[in-house]
């Protein structure tokens, strides 16, 4: 039985039950408005509980599904297996048990998985479009091997300049990039040269996740039209580009502490934090912080993180070097193909060995590459064990201009 086959059905029996639901709201005609909408659900709940779909057994209702989520293993057929978790809440529950995480499917489903780190054995292709009239950013995953084509859109961003730092809002609605949407997920925020960047989670990524309180989720808090708006920031990364003081040629220099992510999580075995669902927001475990805020005191606990996060054996990322090419007189990395532009933005980011010990071949793959392929359109490929929202952030620290560091 197919899927088609089905919806149609379940179109039928729905069918019905709104017509069951038509009749007996003129049945009741003479009565007040609030007793006919009573006896109107009323009828409506009784007619979905005689319904199949409602006493198919779970063994079959679980096979059926399954089918469903194996068959369906690419986007756009992929929305299937997202509907059928829309049914009802007891199919929702048993599609959260079918659909594994993406570090194992590698599958993008929900918007959840977004949130969680990328397969192990091979990069997940996306895209990134600019559009500069307004001065977003779209993320799509690669349903093709043609960038310039529409995608799969996962994720958006919209940089706002403020006088002594940029932010970058990330949000999961591309129509509506703002902090007070409930599809707000998190942001970026930049220091004036564009040189420290900061990426903050609007949900926190383990049990012991800190909070941080500043101007923008106090507005937040003012704005929140959803539970699930956040009332704070958690940082979960810091990325630092090196100053070129000198003024020498060549591509920029950048690494990436991830705050959230153990250094042993790219090693076998190595298990980093995964966010299963999308947490509601406790406004009575925010501690209060001073309202003013010195600007020295903020670069301060920038380089202090830097500093803390290395020695306490966090994942560190690092641009990977490129080599000079002789013949063409440029610097040159091997994307394989996914990237046909050059520019100073590209990178491949590496894990950095830990403590100084001696790289070992987890610390030669590539985990985040991004690159340009045409005026603004861009390549983002990302694996375990960082996750699309955290490799989208720090594609956009690219975009920002960098005096100081070309």
């Amino acid at each position: 039985m197919s899927f088609k086959s089905i919806l149609q059905d379940m179109k039928g029996e729905f069918g019905s039950i709104s017509r069951k639901g038509f009749d007996v709201k003129f049945g009741y005609g003479m009565r007040s408005r609030s007793h006919r909408v009573v006896q109107d659900t009323s009828f409506r709940i009784d007619a979905l509980k005689q319904s199949c779909w409602a006493n198919m057994p779970p063994e079959l209702l679980r096979d059926v599904l399954m089918r469903i989520e194996a068959s369906d293993d690419t986007w756009p057929p992929r929305k299937n297996v997202v509907a059928c978790a829309g049914v009802c809440k007891n199919w929702r529950e048993i599609m959260k048990e079918i659909v594994k995480s993406l570090e194992v499917s590698g599958k993008l489903t929900f918007p959840i998985s977004l949130k969680q780190p990328g397969p192990r054995d091979s990069l997940l292709q996306c895209f990134i479009k600019r559009r500069r009239s307004n001065q977003t950013y779209y993320l799509y995953l690669g349903l093709n091997q043609a960038s310039t084509d529409d995608g799969k859109f996962l994720l958006a961003a919209r940089k706002c300049r403020r006088p002594t730092c940029t932010d970058y809002i990330i949000s999961l609605n591309s129509e509506d990039v703002s902090k007070g949407n409930s599809a707000f997920v998190g942001k970026l925020r930049s220091n004036f040269l564009g040189t420290k960047f900061t990426i903050y989670d609007a949900q926190p990524t383990n049990t012991g996740a800190k909070v941080t309180k500043c101007h923008s989720s106090r507005l937040v808090n003012m704005k929140q039209v959803s539970p699930r708006v956040p009332a704070g920031n958690y940082p979960v990364a810091h990325i630092a580009y090196e100053l070129n003081v000198l003024g020498s040629r060549g591509p920029r220099r950048m690494q990436c502490v991830m705050d959230a992510i153990p250094a042993r999580a790219v090693e076998p075995g190595g298990v980093a934090p995964t966010q299963t669902e999308f947490v509601d927001s406790n406004l009575d475990s925010i501690p209060s912080l001073p309202f003013f805020r010195s600007k020295s005191g903020h670069a301060e606990s920038v380089q202090s993180g830097l500093q803390s996060s290395q020695n306490e054996g966090m994942l560190v990322l690092r641009n990977k070097a490129p080599r000079w090419h002789e013949q063409l007189q440029c610097w040159c990395l091997n994307f394989n193909g996914r990237v046909t532009v050059a520019s100073v933005k590209n990178f491949q980011l590496v894990a950095s060995p830990e403590n100084g010990v001696a790289a070992g071949p987890e610390h030669e793959n590539v985990i985040l590459q991004f690159g340009k392929v045409g005026k603004d359109v861009f390549t983002m490929d990302y694996q375990y064990p960082i996750s699309a929202f955290q490799a989208f952030a720090i594609c956009l620290s690219s975009f920002d201009t960098k005096i100081a560091c070309e």
